[in-house]
């Protein structure tokens, strides 16, 4: 009787494990990614083309002469509408700023959509 109670527990257990989703990194990654960065393929975009996606709903962002769709992270982003400051324009001194942790350098990655035309 015991060891069909434990057993029980413990499929219990392992079947919560597989049906709740995680809350670390990689989920997180996963519910902001931009759905543009998922080809990761290099392209080549202009200031003008980039100065077009300068709204809530449709924000690209210029960091180090990298172009980052983060439209998906805009409702999200900590520092509330300051992401929106910059939208369509180059965001490189406000992203390097002292408010922004570590790992925000990591997460911007996921966003990348191209390089900048020079």
């Amino acid at each position: 009787m015991e060891i069909a109670i434990f057993a029980l527990i413990l499929a219990v257990l392992l079947g919560a494990l597989i049906l709740v989703p995680r809350h670390g990194k990689s989920a997180h990654k996963n519910k902001v990614k931009s759905t543009v960065a998922n080809s990761k393929a290099s392209k080549s975009y202009s200031k003008t083309e980039v100065m077009l996606h300068n709204k809530r709903t449709d924000c690209w962002i210029i960091i180090k002469d990298k172009v980052y769709d983060v439209t998906s992270y805009v409702e999200e982003h900590p520092g509330g509408d300051a992401i929106l400051a910059h939208a369509g324009d180059d965001s490189t001194e406000g992203f390097y700023g002292p408010q922004h942790a570590t790992r925000t350098f990591d997460m911007i990655d996921d966003f990348y959509i191209g390089d900048l035309q020079k």
